[in-house]
């Protein structure tokens, strides 16, 4: 009696293991977070690099070497620029924190920066009004 009763607590543990597993390993989306929100990407379109948190992609090596090696990768993910919004603070860094030149490098740092982590389109406002019946306003 006491060895079915384990081997039925060995199943049911086995089992329960096994659920796990398969959830874990069917699990399609990752948490990219920042201490404004977290946006949830799926892992299919945007794998993150386990050291750095950043997304993945051919010219992530050279942001590791020229903005890793002063901060912290957190500094890219919490913040979303234009273009020319990281090249101004490529430029500030250089100007305050001796930032050195970039050179060529520069066009590959701002070609995954405005890639990847640039500004998200949301409807932050509402839609312009349409068909609007203006009236004039009477003076008194």
């Amino acid at each position: 009696m006491h060895l079915i009763k384990n081997k039925n607590l060995s199943l049911l543990l086995t089992l329960f293991l096994f659920i796990g597993l398969i959830s874990t390993a069917f699990r399609s989306e990752t948490r990219v977070g920042n201490s404004a929100g977290g946006v949830s990407m799926s892992l299919d379109t945007a794998k993150t690099d386990k050291e750095t948190g950043l997304v993945t992609d051919q010219n992530l090596y050279m942001v590791k070497a020229q903005c890793i090696s002063c901060h912290s990768s957190k500094l890219i993910i919490a913040n979303r620029f234009t273009r020319d919004g990281w090249k101004q603070k490529i430029r500030w860094m250089q100007a305050n924190h001796n930032l050195w030149d970039l050179g060529e490098t520069e066009k590959q740092v701002l070609d995954y920066l405005e890639k990847h982590y640039a500004p998200t389109a949301k409807a932050a406002r509402r839609k312009p009004l349409n068909d609007i019946k203006w009236y004039k306003l009477e003076e008194q």
